[in-house]
């Protein structure tokens, strides 16, 4: 991710939308290398589903990755990149926004 990620994540956690242009193919054919994508600050975990694209660090890196379990009892979801390949558990609090839009 970017090193402009700390003022992104600052915006969505005062409930701004941002825009960014991440790098690298573990999202493709979701999210191709640089395109625009817009997310917007992460709902309440209730809403969390399955599928859903997040922004969330996870095992201390910052992933624009799919979410691949949730684990309600413990308020943890699992990150995992578009091809298989698990990142790990992280709770709640470390998914910071939502993908919503993403530009050609």
């Amino acid at each position: 991710m970017p090193d402009a990620m700390p003022a992104h994540i600052e915006s969505l956690q005062q409930g701004q939308a941002v825009k960014l242009r991440p790098h690298g193919n573990s999202m493709v054919p979701i999210i191709k290398s640089g395109q625009l994508v817009t997310l917007e600050p992460a709902p309440a975990p209730d809403d969390f589903r399955i599928g859903d694209v997040v922004l969330a660090r996870v095992q201390g890196a910052v992933r624009l990755h799919k979410i691949t379990a949730i684990d309600r009892a413990q308020g943890r979801v699992q990150i995992s990149n578009n091809h298989g390949r698990v990142n790990g558990w992280t709770g709640y609090g470390k998914v910071y926004g939502i993908l919503v839009k993403v530009e050609p």
